[in-house]
């Protein structure tokens, strides 16, 4: 079995050995090579989607993320696990993906699996990781009250490109600005960039729900997680942003090589199961029901 590396440097050595490049088909099948070797979470359905789901406790709608081109449920399912290793359960939709499906789809299929969490299990957080945060702001903003809270790994919130919003970092190992706009062209087509549901750092971001933001310090997203976060704070939000300087984009995909990648999901489950525990307090305040403890 290919072993999965153990250090960053170790990351940042077979990143640079499996590119992620060529046609969708064999940026997908280049990704699941780089994630590596997998754990293998339950399956579910969410509505009329799948999903995989693992752990146990408060839940985590999770977004995976791949510029919604590639990447899948299945390879990030380390990351996964290291989150509900919190005490929550993280559930992964599996949401269409372009070019077969070109820009709303992914975000119809997000908002599917998202409503039947939460007539399933109750008060849920909405989260994910880059294109999948993105699709977690957007879901948050356009359902208010769906969320309890969105706990968000490196969101890609402009997808112009451009501007004071994206910080230009000479190195990122796993992505550059190139790539991000390429993928942009794949999953967004002829829609406006500036749109705020392309681009929620252009959206009112006053209704959101508490939100948690983690970002990298060496990452091409830095400056996307910056904007989202001062925004969302000008609008009204409440919204909390912790940077760890030195790591690069999604380099919590190996949360074993990494004690600041990990602490990175220990802090969004923490958030999550901090967060749900509140929720589910005050419903019970509000049914004038005995708290069963």
């Amino acid at each position: 079995m290919q072993e999965r590396p153990s250090t960053l440097d170790a990351v940042r050595a077979r990143i640079g050995a499996i590119p992620v490049t060529g046609t969708p088909e064999e940026r997908r099948a280049a990704f699941a090579r780089l994630a590596g070797p997998q754990p293998r979470p339950e399956s579910i359905r969410l509505g009329g989607i799948e999903a995989l789901a693992v752990g146990d406790g408060p839940t985590l709608v999770w977004f995976h993320g791949g510029g919604l081109v590639f990447g899948s449920p299945e390879t990030h399912a380390m990351m996964a696990v290291a989150l509900a290793a919190t005490g929550i359960r993280v559930v992964m939709p599996r949401y269409r993906l372009a070019p077969e499906a070109r820009w709303p789809a992914m975000l119809d299929d997000a908002a599917e699996a998202a409503v039947a969490a939460r007539r399933a299990c109750g008060p849920i957080v909405l989260g994910g990781v880059s294109a999948g945060g993105h699709l977690a702001i957007t879901l948050a903003r356009r359902q208010p009250g769906l969320a309890e809270g969105l706990a968000l790994l490196s969101p890609n919130t402009d997808r112009t490109g451009a501007g004071p919003t994206r910080t230009a970092i000479a190195g990122d190992a796993m992505c550059d600005d190139a790539v991000d706009r390429a993928l942009a062209d794949i999953a967004l087509g002829p829609e406006d960039r500036h749109d705020p549901d392309v681009s929620p750092v252009f959206a009112d971001l006053g209704a959101l729900p508490p939100t948690h933001v983690e970002v990298g310090g060496a990452e091409i997203l830095l400056g996307d997680s910056l904007a989202f976060a001062q925004k969302a704070a000008i609008d009204g939000a409440r919204v909390a942003l912790q940077l760890t300087p030195g790591l690069f984009h999604m380099a919590a995909l190996w949360p074993d090589a990494s004690d600041e990648a990990r602490a990175q999901l220990g802090r969004l489950g923490a958030f999550t199961r901090n967060t749900l525990t509140g929720a589910q307090a005050a419903a019970r305040a509000a049914r004038l029901e005995p708290d069963p403890a």
